[in-house]
């Protein structure tokens, strides 16, 4: 009873999952791997993961199945291993994943196969895309690895543009880090500077996927939201209101804690960039006279 249940607990997992024997013959297929992969359990079972199945290749294009094959090492050297790679999918394309793989001890404490454990990186890789190109145009901060202002400025116009050309509705969001300067003094700017790269991989992952956040100058970060009405401009902005409060950088014994505050606004057919920005930086200076982690929207 309680191998079914681990066995049905691993076939409904959204990542996938198989186990090898010493061969490297694939004995379990899980609901996660035909969804990621295509190929279905019957397709996989009794299959050898190199024999041009997986196909396994790092970012170079290497064929890792040949050579460098994490699950070989894990099976003739008990090694577990990490790794993002690109598999084959029965389609024809090719996978961003990452794995995770460990060996598989028998009751005599000998290796009698392996496991691999695969997730979808897709997300992941348009991201470090989407970091190495602003960084070859000079439009990412470094700190924080997010764009910088030159970025917003030139995407945020472009934006606004859109409203105009296809009647969308756009809001800018100003926010910035609640007593940011008592930290630095209290903590140090090491602290500071790592509540800043918090900050932003926190708003970087609750925001939505086209939607546009960079770092404007020291603690302030600036994002705006397209084709949206003035309930999703609170939701949003109480979203990344809560999720950086949530949030906190370590020093010595303690989680610091810190807080942040946001105005929010919806652009008008008479704003320019600055005009608009300017609003929205007005609004947050109103959510610190009433007392800081605020979210005001006008």
């Amino acid at each position: 009873m309680k191998q079914l249940f681990y066995q049905e607990l691993i076939d409904n997992l959204y990542d996938g999952v198989y186990f090898v024997d010493k061969d490297r013959v694939i004995t379990y297929w899980n609901k996660g791997a035909e969804a990621l992969t295509g190929y279905t359990h019957s397709n996989a079972l009794g299959k050898s993961c190199h024999d041009k199945f997986l196909s396994h290749v790092n970012e170079t294009g290497q064929n890792l199945c040949q050579s460098g094959c994490p699950l070989n090492e894990a099976i003739e050297n008990g090694n577990s291993s990490e790794a993002e790679i690109y598999l084959h999918h029965r389609d024809g394309h090719r996978v961003p994943v990452t794995t995770k793989v460990f060996p598989i001890f028998g009751d005599n404490g000998e290796i009698t196969g392996a496991v691999e454990i695969f997730s979808d990186n897709s997300s992941h890789v348009a991201n470090k895309r989407r970091i190495d190109e602003l960084q070859q145009l000079a439009l990412l901060d470094p700190l924080t690895q997010i764009g910088n202002r030159r970025y917003l400025e030139m995407t945020l116009e472009a934006k606004l543009a859109e409203t105009v050309r296809y009647n969308n509705q756009i809001a800018f969001f100003f926010m910035d880090i609640d007593d940011f300067k008592h930290i630095n003094d209290t903590h140090g700017h090491d602290v500071g500077d790592e509540a800043l790269r918090v900050a932003a991989k926190t708003l970087n992952a609750v925001i939505r996927p086209m939607d546009v956040l960079g770092r404007w100058g020291g603690e302030e970060f600036v994002a705006a939201a397209s084709n949206i009405n003035r309930e999703a401009v609170q939701a949003i902005a109480e979203r990344f209101r809560t999720f950086i409060e949530r949030s906190s950088v370590r020093t010595g014994d303690i989680n610091l804690l810190f807080t942040i505050t946001i105005g929010g606004t919806i652009a008008r057919p008479s704003d320019d960039l600055a005009t608009v920005v300017k609003r929205a930086d007005t609004l947050m200076y109103e959510g610190k006279k009433k007392g800081k982690n605020q979210v005001i929207i006008g």
